[in-house]
């Protein structure tokens, strides 16, 4: 046991809404913590637009990430840059590692690890990568001026990424196995008001296609009597899965779909341990940056209230 490490009363793994806002709430609680995040802001910042998080009728993804990281560190935290790659229990107390070998210790964890992007795993997804193939359509979308794209997914992702790239695009097709959208109405009203967005319905791409960049995409279901569309880009929006490695490492429950089981107060059943955000049971399913920040706040109180049981910490007001 090296007692010469660094130790915090809390560590929170990830930078994004859940774990800013659980920074946010643990610094007014007084609580000594870090916060490491490899994207501080989270996924919100590879967002277009954003039209649903309150005090902001309408925001960039990347601006209201910005006002997150900003808001944590003028409360006195440090938002590491980096990524934690271990996490075990020594003691009562918990030892995390980054990917450069640095070690930490914490009397308490909360991850907010969110989601991973979801792949295809077709012929030529991972050949194209960076050639045509993106999971970020905010990033990548001005590199497709005038050309065509296609866009996979159903959901609130695949829409707000095909509006984006209308922006810039000559023609977006959006790629669906299903036979009805489940994007959010207001998005689904914007797409048939844009001449160049066409939704593909009940097909799905079964590989992608070119020689040093992206051609096309072959289909399972011929479109306009054709068995491929002729395309520059593909954007996959198919959804996420839980990041749930620390979890595991830790022993913590999940459910059977993978997502981290918590409590009321967004404990976990290893004591000391929390978890806010995408990953979580939590938010009866919609993960969306309110409830990711609202679980973060709630993470933070468990903290505290878990800690105040130890050792007394300030009130706050």
């Amino acid at each position: 046991m090296n007692d010469e490490l660094e130790t915090y009363e809390l560590i929170i793994v990830g930078a994004g809404g859940a774990g800013l806002t659980a920074s946010i709430y643990a610094s007014r609680y007084k609580i000594n913590h870090l916060i490491f995040g490899k994207v501080p802001g989270g996924t919100i910042t590879t967002a277009h637009i954003v039209e649903n998080f309150p005090g902001f009728t309408s925001i960039a993804g990347l601006d209201l990430g910005q006002h997150l990281v900003r808001h944590a560190q003028e409360l006195g935290v440090s938002v590491k840059e980096e990524e934690i790659s271990t996490a075990v229990k020594v003691g009562s107390d918990f030892e995390v590692s980054t990917t450069s070998g640095q070690r930490y210790r914490a009397k308490t964890l909360i991850l907010a690890t969110g989601s991973q992007r979801k792949r295809l795993d077709i012929p030529g997804e991972k050949e194209f990568l960076g050639k045509g193939v993106s999971y970020c359509a905010t990033c990548d979308a001005p590199f497709f001026r005038n050309k065509k794209v296609a866009v996979i997914g159903g959901g609130d992702a695949a829409a707000t990424a095909s509006l984006h790239l209308a922006e810039f695009s000559e023609k977006v097709y959006m790629v669906y196995r299903g036979s009805q959208m489940r994007a959010e109405p207001t998005w689904l009203e914007a797409i048939k008001r844009n001449p160049k967005i066409e939704i593909v319905y009940n097909t799905n791409i079964l590989e992608i296609l070119g020689s040093e960049v992206v051609k096309e995409v072959r289909l399972d279901s011929p479109h306009q009597g054709k068995p491929s569309l002729a395309v520059d880009g593909v954007f996959i929006e198919i959804g996420a899965v839980p990041g749930t490695v620390l979890a595991e490492q830790l022993g913590v429950s999940l459910d059977e779909k993978g997502y981290v089981k918590v409590g009321t107060n967004n404990s976990t059943n290893i004591a000391g341990v929390f978890a806010a955000g995408e990953l979580t049971t939590g938010s009866s399913g919609l993960r969306q940056l309110i409830t990711a920040a609202s679980e973060g706040a709630i993470a933070a109180a468990g903290v505290y209230s878990y800690l105040k049981q130890k050792s007394p910490i300030p009130q706050w007001g």
